[in-house]
């Protein structure tokens, strides 16, 4: 049975049969957003702009690589050929999206213990002296074998090959939804963790170029950062770089007064053995933030609980850093610091975006594709400096006269939201239509209008 307060929400079936036909399968779902009901028209939020660039706009167009990295790649490519190389660009790519966590310790022994108790019960006497064998051999057969990548001069050409356009094109993303957000924030420095092919340092340059004076990249592969300077310089070993002020290193800086105004780590967690190890790595780069933390993992369960849990690190650890005790809050994509909903649904889901892109042009690599990848964007300071909007976490379903959204809301809960112009009004209703996978819907709750002259007048 509903609630009162959600009856209000909640529509006659009967109305949105009569006035729009909605399937069935839409009709239990078709409630309203608890609590938020308005346009954010405290302020002109949209000026003179059309509803199609409204303020929670935040999609990018199809993404292409910058030429001269273009061309630096596919020069290296064909110097290095490779025989088969469409064949192993496939295979790592399916490798790397169909990665799993890393077995814990706790819980390999957890499942030994189950094991072995059920062989036990299952054994006779002759063969209980076997029974260790058994259980590690059903442990091999049942446990996920992760394997820690070793990235030689080959498999980071191959790497490039498969990951450099896409990996490029998901920081691109990230990057833009700081710059979009706030447009007065120059960052001056930043450090890529985990830099590999150095797809961070173009995308970074392609958003704050005029800004950015030193780019820190981070990687223990000798291999990967050459392969990354010489994308740097055309292909080659000599030539000069075409983004000044790019330095590489394989270990990260010691001292705790280095920091930088933005630190990423894009698809590089995920090649940390355990959650101790991820979680150590974690707090050091929070450490050595400035302003933004930005995390970027594959669109996956596995990506996006690993981003989650790294999410809660930051949130709730205790230690300051000595250059900037300001706390930390989610900038992007939640709109809140609360459990991940999508983690706690019944059917837990990866929260996840598209990015649209063009590949490096090979013969077998020519028509745009779709990176779908998770992100967490962590900032210093406190959460009342960002707009708390719903986010869309789904592909926004178009209909005569009404929109569906699937929500990320400020409360911590998912909605499924369906608006019309003639229940929510004509800016909504229009900026809901033109809203995509990822935007933030510009609605607010009540406690948020600013007070009504009646009621702030004085009782007789």
């Amino acid at each position: 049975m509903a609630t009162a307060r959600g009856s209000r929400y909640l529509l006659t079936i009967g109305r949105w049969r009569r006035s729009f036909g909605i399937a069935p399968q839409f009709r239990a779902l078709a409630a309203l957003v608890p609590g938020v009901s308005h346009v954010d028209n405290t302020s002109d939020f949209l000026g003179k702009r059309p509803h199609r660039r409204h303020p929670g706009i935040l999609q990018l167009s199809c993404v292409r690589l910058p030429q001269a990295l273009a061309d630096a790649a596919q020069l290296l490519l064909l110097e290095g050929a490779r025989p088969n190389m469409e064949k192993q660009v496939q295979a790592l790519t399916n490798y790397l999206w169909s990665r799993h966590l890393p077995v814990e310790p706790e819980e390999l022994q957890r499942r030994a213990v189950l094991l072995e108790k059920k062989i036990l019960e299952n054994a006779d006497s002759c063969q209980t002296e076997k029974h260790h064998e058994e259980v590690l051999r059903a442990l091999r057969r049942t446990t996920y074998h992760w394997q820690e990548l070793s990235y030689n001069e080959g498999l980071s050409l191959v790497y490039m090959a498969a990951r450099l356009d896409g990996g490029f094109a998901a920081v691109s993303r990230a990057f833009h939804e700081i710059q979009a957000r706030l447009p007065e924030f120059q960052p001056q420095t930043l450090m890529d963790f985990g830099s590999g092919t150095g797809s961070v340092t173009w995308a970074a340059h392609s958003t704050w170029g005029q800004s950015l004076r030193e780019y820190m990249c981070v990687d223990s592969s000798a291999a990967m950062l050459e392969l990354a300077e010489k994308l740097l310089k055309g292909g080659s070993g000599s030539g000069m770089p075409c983004v000044p002020g790019v330095f590489f290193r394989q270990f990260l800086p010691v001292s705790p007064k280095v920091q930088f105004d933005v630190v990423v780590a894009a698809f590089s967690l995920s090649e940390l053995p355990s959650k101790a190890s991820c979680t150590d790595v974690v707090q050091t780069l929070w450490r050595k933030t400035g302003r933004f933390l930005v995390l970027v993992e594959n669109g996956t369960k596995a990506g996006h609980s690993l981003l989650m849990d790294a999410r809660d690190v930051v949130l709730n650890g205790k230690e300051k850093s000595p250059l900037d005790p300001r706390p930390g809050f989610v900038f992007a994509p939640c709109p809140h610091e609360l459990p991940c909903p999508q983690l706690t649904a019944s059917k837990p889901l990866a929260c996840s975006l598209s990015q649209a892109y063009h590949p490096i042009p090979f013969s077998w690599n020519k028509k745009p594709k779709e990176e779908k990848f998770s992100l967490v964007i962590l900032a210093r300071g406190s959460p009342e400096e960002a707009k708390r909007w719903p986010r869309i976490t789904q592909p926004v379903l178009k209909r005569p006269r009404h929109v569906h959204c699937h929500l990320c809301c400020p409360d911590g809960r998912m909605q499924h939201a369906v608006v019309t112009a003639r229940r929510h009004g004509r800016d909504l209703y229009r900026c809901a239509r033109v809203s995509s996978w990822g935007d933030l819907l510009p609605v607010i709750t009540p406690s948020e209008l600013p007070p009504s002259p009646a009621q702030d007048a004085p009782e007789s």
